[in-house]
């Protein structure tokens, strides 16, 4: 029989346009023995909109692929995916959010190569697109030159394996590790570092298969969560620093200011985005302007094909 493979959809506060378009992207995969685990996080009184339309869906859809849970209360992403991962039945689990999708093959495609390869975890590219369906960034690992424990915990501090709907894991794997940590932002993050730290067999596949999208809504709406759990992940990697040469804990730095250059803007908090800017360019110049340079051409690539 084939392997199974349970997807899990933790869904909170969306439209019915948007959970239906990341269910109907499951329900059309090639790979046939799937299991979609939709978590549905509405569990407040004033969310019962939200409850309703997920629910009538499911209901509509009447597919036996598809396994409903109702939180009894608002447990948050990491916890739900949590909760999707506990009632999974398949042996290896991979996570799409609810207004992203997958493409057709993504599931069949990433299993041949973990099965191939025989690994415990895998990832792959991903494709961001603004609500425009304009591609805003790509994220490849393509400089990976190793997978042993030491040098995959190095590139992640530095580059970060993200995001979550890239991975997938053995159900076994993320038991052992107790799953996501329950954190305001960075879970896929924290959850690599986890995956690396327990020695699980990983591998890369340099392949896309997955859309996520990121609207002006969402930036504005998650802005005070970013900067905050931005500025705790950055305490994070810095236990990690004596692990790290002197040029990577420059990269961190540049990234890390950068990224809050991003979440003060959003905020409107334009003084401390300039500033995060500054520091970011002073921490490594080169490196700022080859990334925006690398990004640039990236996403021209990825437009012409």
């Amino acid at each position: 029989m084939d392997t199974k493979v349970s997807i899990i959809v933790p869904s909170y506060k969306r439209n019915r346009e948007l959970f239906s378009r990341a269910i109907e992207s499951l329900l059309a995969q090639s790979y046939e023995n799937i299991e979609i685990v939709v978590v549905d996080d509405n569990a407040k009184l004033e969310l019962l909109e939200y409850r309703q339309a997920l629910s009538d869906y499911i209901q509509e859809t009447n597919s036996d692929k598809i396994k409903y849970i109702q939180n009894q209360e608002n447990l948050g992403g990491a916890l739900s995916r949590n909760v999707g991962i506990e009632n999974a039945t398949g042996e290896y689990i991979t996570f799409l959010d609810d207004d992203d999708k997958y493409l057709k093959d993504k599931v069949k495609k990433q299993l041949d190569f973990m099965l191939k390869n025989d690994l415990e975890m895998c990832f792959t590219d991903l494709s961001i697109y603004n609500e425009n369906e304009k591609l805003i960034d790509y994220r490849d690992h393509n400089d990976i030159s190793q997978f042993d424990k030491d040098y995959l915990m190095k590139y992640h501090l530095t580059k970060q394996i993200t995001g979550t709907p890239t991975f997938m894991v053995k159900k076994s794997v993320l038991l052992d590790i107790n799953g996501f940590d329950n954190v305001p932002m960075g879970q896929e993050f924290y959850l690599m570092m986890k995956i690396i730290n327990s020695d699980a067999k990983i591998g890369y596949v340099s392949q896309n298969n997955i859309v996520a999208y990121r609207t002006s809504l969402e930036a504005i709406s998650t802005g005070p969560k970013k900067i905050s759990g931005q500025k705790e992940l950055f305490k994070y990697k810095k236990t990690y620093f004596e692990i790290l040469s002197f040029s990577e804990k420059q990269y961190v730095r540049c990234r890390h200011y950068a990224v809050m250059a991003v979440a003060y803007k959003r905020n409107k908090k334009y003084f401390k985005m300039i500033l995060s800017l500054i520091v970011s360019v002073m921490s490594n110049p080169i490196l700022a302007i080859r990334e925006a340079i690398k990004l640039s051409k990236k996403i021209n690539k990825t437009n012409q094909e």
